[in-house]
């Protein structure tokens, strides 16, 4: 049998160019007791380039029913994390399809030999879905590639007493004799790895019309969580609108080695309530990626230094505005004599799978950033960074992409300036004006 696609090479076995998802409806039920999810997912698709095969990812979970509307499904069969379908005959690009799948089984994490795990996994009470970068297969069926962004619906039941959150806009909470549904509707462009469901027994503190924290009741939010309301008001000064209509961050009752964010919402562990710097700065790091990860989306993953260093930049102009413990100049000073003493090995803009999420890609994409701003001033780096938020909002991007933008704005030949920073192993002089 021929071998199957790969969209990306940072992720092999994952993703299918030739088709795209438009929209994402999932109806989902799950048991914490035994860990059991069942689910319809019904998927509307448009066919890129001519084919006879469709192959979606899906993880440890079995299929029992499927349908296709637009085109006949000849035979379909799981191979390993992967459901094939062959057609009855070629269907040609710009065909729409509506593909309905039933599925269901005892979800748990799916392993890459670089990047660990990742995806659904059961908390001491709850659950977490963290999927970046390979873990969306594992609760629901998809097209897991960063470039495909679609639209969701997400309807989840759980027994009662359990708060179930999800991307987006809650649009109905009912509660039945068996328990509870909550549904969440995410109407902007999502790539798959940004969808999620948390589940709990949580309770909501609202901050603001936007904001809200959801974590255990006796969830400790003073001088972190609390300082959400703040966070978003500076960065929408710098960055621009924020990009959604609200922004939730979970907690979960279990402390977290690593925090991560989704479209609309980011997840810590309790051990992220603490006023100390070292957990504020990633409260801001995560809702900076609203803007810089989540609305503008990498196209491929070897660009994830436009995810974590603009992310990582953000919690420097964090510090500054807010007291904290360094200005921005002070912080990138700070890491540019700590990267001096570290291997000189990274290439940022292409780091490879097994790099993609070290630190220095984080450390020296934000100081590839402040390169930037001091080469063109202030008033023409928030400039690019707000045209950027917006201009390509519910987009996917590459590096390339951004230099292009950053010299029509700043009349800068930017791809040159900044060469040396993405394309180079060895670390750039501290920039200067």
């Amino acid at each position: 049998m021929p071998h199957l696609p790969t969209a990306d090479p940072y992720l092999p076995g994952h993703g299918d160019p030739s088709y795209a998802v438009r929209h994402y409806d999932l109806d989902l039920a799950y048991v914490p007791d035994g860990n059991r999810l069942t689910g319809t997912a019904v998927l509307d698709l448009v066919v890129r380039e001519q084919t006879a095969r469709l192959v979606l990812d899906l993880a440890h979970l079995r299929v029992s029913k499927l349908r296709m509307e637009g085109a006949r499904v000849k035979k379909w069969s799981a191979r390993g994390h992967r459901l094939v379908l062959q057609l009855d005959r070629p269907v040609d690009a710009g065909t729409e399809l509506t593909l309905t799948v039933v599925y269901g089984g005892s979800p748990r994490p799916v392993i890459d030999k670089h990047q660990g795990d990742a995806g659904w996994e059961e908390l001491e009470d709850g659950v977490i879905v963290a999927a970046q970068p390979h873990g969306a297969p594992t609760w629901f069926p998809c097209n897991d590639r960063p470039d495909d962004k679609a639209t969701y619906r997400i309807a989840l039941a759980a027994p009662a007493g359990y708060t179930v959150v999800a991307n987006g806009t809650l649009a109905a909470h009912q509660r039945r004799a068996s328990g509870e549904s909550w549904t969440w509707v995410m109407d902007r462009p999502m790539a798959t790895y940004l969808a999620t469901v948390q589940i709990g027994r949580y309770t909501t503190t609202e901050h603001d019309a936007r904001t809200r924290t959801i974590g255990p009741p006796d969830a400790d939010l003073v001088d972190s969580f609390d300082q959400q309301p703040a966070m978003l008001a500076f960065f929408e000064r710098v960055f621009g609108p924020y990009p959604f209509d609200a922004y939730a961050a979970v907690i979960t009752d279990d402390d977290l080695e690593i925090p991560l964010e989704s479209q609309s919402l980011s997840t810590f562990g309790r051990n992220f309530c603490s006023s100390d710097w070292s957990q504020v700065r990633l409260i801001a790091h995560e809702l900076a990626h609203q803007w810089y990860g989540n609305a503008v989306t990498l196209r491929r993953w070897q660009d994830i230094w436009l995810h974590e260093g603009f992310a990582c930049y953000a919690e420097w102009l964090w510090s500054e505005e807010s007291g904290g413990p360094r200005t921005c100049d002070e912080w990138a000073r700070h890491h540019h004599e700590r990267l001096v003493d570290l291997p000189q090995d990274l290439l940022l803009a292409d780091p490879g799978p097994e790099l993609m999420f070290d630190d220095r890609v984080y450390k020296r994409g934000a100081l590839t950033l402040h390169a930037l701003r001091v080469a063109v001033g202030d008033d023409a780096f928030f400039a690019v960074l707000r045209d950027w938020a917006s201009s390509r909002a519910g987009e996917s991007v590459t590096t390339e992409d951004f230099l292009e933008l950053a010299s029509a704005h700043t009349g800068a030949d930017v791809a040159a300036l900044l060469r040396p920073w993405l394309y180079d192993v060895a670390l750039p002089p501290y920039p200067r004006g």
